[in-house]
């Protein structure tokens, strides 16, 4: 048989290190593997190199996607969709991989209405797709933030600062909760609840009361502008305050141990439902174990974050 496997939307750390699983399963099982390249895009374009076990050597520990990624505005529609299946019926694909976040398995669940053979595989550091308890990369963006967070409190120590931390999530708020969590942070805003600004102030001002000099402060991107923040606390407390937006940084860098052994896991069990004659589904991670979950039903589905962790975090930062 013939695979394709395509990475697509944001990258994520663990990507490349699910490739790799996908195609040496693959090879493995003696069926043959092309990589689509620069996403959806590519697949309209007709890029794709094929995949042997060189081609993946050594990419386990390396973030991004080898495969590299893109907007694809023309495959929102019907026309764009017939011309994928048609690109890859062309090709002589028998099943295809798709390694991404919501938008991806959108268009993953629209070939797979058309015809193609497809099996979903989640990707996203904002850990919001439905069906699986970690999505690949989430645990890099916290690891990463966190590592920030460590540095940033040296400074905000010494100079008896205030820091405000945006993080990414624009609809989610599992970045900021995990990273906040683990970074000791005395307040996080998230966008899945309604910001409390006076409580924030109150929190702050108690905290020199009792003779606390410095506070990190995390800002999910979709809660508020981390500009806007600062600003308030400023004008509230009269204390000075900094504002780190760390951007990008956060999806940056070697994926993490978990990362890459959850993309493996994950990877290979794809080729294994293709090879089955499965489709139409996501391959996920639920309490320890491999499942699957209809791609519509994770496209349909919001997968909050957990609120009873921000709770702790609460508690944690008396």
């Amino acid at each position: 048989m013939q695979f394709a496997v395509i990475t697509s939307g944001g990258d994520a750390p663990g990507m490349n290190a699910c490739v790799r699983a996908i195609v040496r399963q693959s090879i493995y099982m003696h069926h043959e593997v092309w990589g689509v390249l620069r996403g959806y895009h590519g697949l309209l374009e007709g890029h794709r190199r094929r995949l042997g076990l060189g081609s993946v050597a050594d990419v386990i520990k390396t973030g991004g996607t080898f495969l590299r990624t893109a907007r694809c505005l023309p495959f929102l529609n019907e026309e764009g969709q017939e011309m994928g299946r048609d690109r890859l019926r062309e090709w002589g694909i028998d099943g295809l991989l798709v390694v991404g976040g919501d938008g991806s398995l959108r268009g993953a669940l629209a070939l797979h209405g058309l015809g193609i053979p497809v099996i979903g595989i989640p990707a996203s550091i904002d850990n919001d797709i439905y069906g699986t308890d970690y999505a690949i990369g989430f645990d890099t963006a916290i690891n990463n933030v966190t590592q920030s967070m460590d540095k940033i409190r040296d400074t905000a120590s010494s100079h008896e600062r205030i820091f405000v931390i945006e993080v990414m999530g624009r609809e989610s708020g599992a970045i900021a909760i995990a990273s906040g969590v683990a970074g000791g942070a005395e307040t996080i805003l998230i966008p899945e609840v309604p910001v409390n600004y006076r409580a924030m102030i109150t929190r702050i001002k108690r905290s020199r009361a009792r003779g606390k000099r410095h506070s990190l402060i995390v800002v999910a991107e979709g809660a508020a502008a981390g500009e806007d923040v600062t600003r308030l606390i400023e004008a509230e407390t009269g204390y000075e305050v900094r504002l780190i937006i760390l951007g990008h940084t956060q999806r940056g860098g070697p994926p993490t141990a978990m990362d890459r052994i959850l993309a493996s896991q994950l990877g290979t069990y794809g080729v294994q439902l293709l090879a089955e004659g499965k489709s139409g589904v996501m391959v996920g991670w639920q309490h320890g174990t491999l499942v699957t979950t209809p791609i519509d039903v994770v496209v349909n589905t919001r997968k909050d974050p957990d609120l009873e962790l921000a709770q702790l975090a609460s508690i944690l930062s008396i």
